[in-house]
């Protein structure tokens, strides 16, 4: 446990060993092994042609868990500079290449094709073009708690469009976010964690050191300032009375889960 002096020497600051790139992996791991699952479940060649869209992070994750057992994946993204992730820590690391493409075209190249792209990524029309055998697409929408948003959500449109005798969706959910993104699921385990800490005795305040970090990641584009930052220890307590924060963490990620519908 990572325990410093506070303001005097009857207050400390506690630390979690948790960083926030092990919040984003754990999270992210979820989700891959929940495809990864499905897709092992339908006993498919390993050299299938299997396309994830969208980068940011779930398909990073996937890409990486898939590449594991099978040798023919291409991710696609609009923005190139978000092929820079496959170098980092962010959903864990491979050994084996990993195609990358910015060409929508390809989408209709995959035996396989898994959609995380969420809210304003593809289109009805664009899902009406794939013929594959597999389709999977992630839901945007975690616990169907704001209208809006339930609304706006069309992946339900986008898979009945698809032409493919396979189907599912990845639904993750469980501490009462409002969407399933990665980013959303961190900062929903971080301020409940937060508020936990504050029903414990003796303790005076919490932070964390999350950021806006999409600013970081979509407007700076610079891949290595977001990876150092999410290399931060997660969660900083003052109290009087030291205890592992660890513990609120896990409390919060052990309550997430990631399964295909």
């Amino acid at each position: 446990m990572d325990v410093d002096t506070g303001i005097t020497s009857e207050v400390f600051t506690i630390k979690s060993e948790t960083k926030l790139i092990d919040i984003f992996n754990n999270i992210i791991n979820k989700k891959s092994e929940a495809c990864l699952n499905y897709i092992d479940s339908l006993n498919l060649d390993k050299n299938t042609k299997i396309v994830v869209v969208g980068t940011y992070f779930t398909g990073v994750g996937i890409v990486k868990k898939l590449r594991k057992k099978y040798n023919n994946i291409l991710l696609i993204d609009i923005y190139p500079h978000l092929k820079e992730l496959l170098d980092t820590d962010i959903g864990g690391d491979y050994k084996k290449s990993i195609e990358f493409s910015t060409n929508l075209e390809l989408i209709n190249s995959g035996d396989v094709v898994i959609d995380t792209t969420g809210f304003g990524g593809l289109t009805v029309e664009q899902s009406s073009e794939i013929n594959a055998e597999v389709f999977l697409i992630e839901d945007p929408v975690a616990e169907d708690n704001d209208r809006l948003l339930k609304d706006k959500n069309n992946i339900h449109k986008r898979i009945n469009a698809v032409n493919a005798p396979n189907k599912a969706i990845l639904k993750t959910k469980g501490i009462d976010t409002k969407t399933s993104g990665t980013m959303t699921l961190t900062i929903g385990v971080l301020t409940n964690a937060l508020h936990e800490s504050q029903k414990m005795e003796g303790v005076l305040y919490s932070a964390c050191e999350m950021g806006f970090f999409e600013e970081v990641i979509f407007k700076k584009k610079d891949i290595p300032k977001f990876i150092n930052l999410i290399n931060a220890k997660a969660m900083k307590i003052s109290t009087i009375n030291p205890f592992s924060c660890d513990d609120l963490i896990k409390t919060q990620l052990d309550k997430i889960e990631s399964k295909m519908i």
